[in-house]
């Protein structure tokens, strides 16, 4: 029912995954109405950056925010811990051109909040209540929103390799710590044999089986493995819930998506932000996202 930022600031160390740069990442707490602000502090004058859809400037391979020629790109993992724990105000001090990858999740990100601990501000939240049904199409590649009472997610991918094929997530929905238990862990994943064209790119070049799901033409090359056989389709659910933080309130509607990535995630954001003035409303008791107290149901289908 209300705003929440962090109790006291906290900081990391990791590298960039796209860059491979040495990153340094704080979070300090935000007075309430603030939103999630990056401020990038190793270009001169810090440059403030909000997060927010109008802030996009990249979508390939990962969300990129940017203003006045200054960008933090890999901000979706961080975004999607956030939301996923209510956070509402904070402001994000990057040293260096994005969010550290750290092990490829959201989890160290929801540790790092955990360890600064949350404070309820006194200052009512407001949601995003989606009244009527949006749908984007392009080609096979789906998003559709629909109303409902709390966020949930229906998500699908389908990949031509033997550890992927098509999974699916349906009714995922986001209350009640769902979002630690069943999306946080879930791992970024790139092919062995996009590599080569990621490097050309300028892409992944922080990238290791440390911090990245490797499949090579027969298998997962990680030695550890999965986390769940369906890690895969989670993480892209993890995906869409950052880049659905940049609307800047809790969302309230079924996102049911088709072989989704960050440009698609970003056509919807973009058209829920042009509606928001007139579908944001107050969170009351019943609606409110606060803090989790127990772990929802989530139904799983795999194929």
């Amino acid at each position: 029912m209300f705003q929440r930022t962090i109790a006291e600031k906290v900081s990391c160390t990791g590298i960039g995954l796209h860059s491979g740069s040495p990153v340094e990442l704080t979070l300090h707490p935000a007075r309430a109405g603030t939103g999630v602000i990056f401020e990038r502090t190793d270009v001169g004058l810090p440059v403030e950056v909000p997060a927010a859809s109008e802030s996009v400037t990249a979508t390939l391979n990962a969300t990129t925010l940017g203003r006045a020629g200054t960008s933090v790109g890999t901000v979706e993992h961080l975004l999607a811990a956030l939301y996923g724990l209510g956070i509402d105000n904070v402001r994000v001090e990057v040293h260096g051109p994005e969010i550290p990858v750290m092990d490829g999740s959201a989890a160290p990100f929801v540790f790092l909040v955990r360890q600064a601990g949350i404070f309820e501000q006194d200052a009512p939240r407001r949601v995003l209540r989606v009244r009527s049904p949006l749908e984007i199409r392009d080609g096979k590649k789906r998003i559709r929103i629909e109303p409902a009472r709390t966020l949930r997610v229906s998500y699908a991918v389908d990949f031509a390799h033997p550890c992927i094929g098509r999974q699916s997530l349906r009714g995922l929905e986001l209350v009640n710590g769902s979002f630690e238990a069943e999306l946080a862990r879930a791992r970024t994943f790139g092919f062995l044999h996009e590599v080569e064209a990621l490097w050309r790119a300028g892409l992944a070049r922080g990238g290791s089986l440390e911090n990245t799901i490797v499949l090579d033409e027969v298998g997962v090359m990680n030695p550890e493995g999965l986390r769940w056989g369906d890690e895969f389709v989670r993480h892209k659910v993890l995906d869409l819930v950052g880049d659905l933080a940049l609307l800047g309130m809790p969302v309230q509607g079924h996102v049911i998506v088709e072989r989704g990535g960050h440009a698609l995630h970003q056509r919807m954001v973009g058209e829920l932000a042009r509606r928001a003035r007139a579908w944001s409303e107050p969170a009351n008791v019943a609606d409110s996202y606060a803090e989790p107290i127990s772990y929802g149901a989530l139904r799983t289908a795999t194929a």
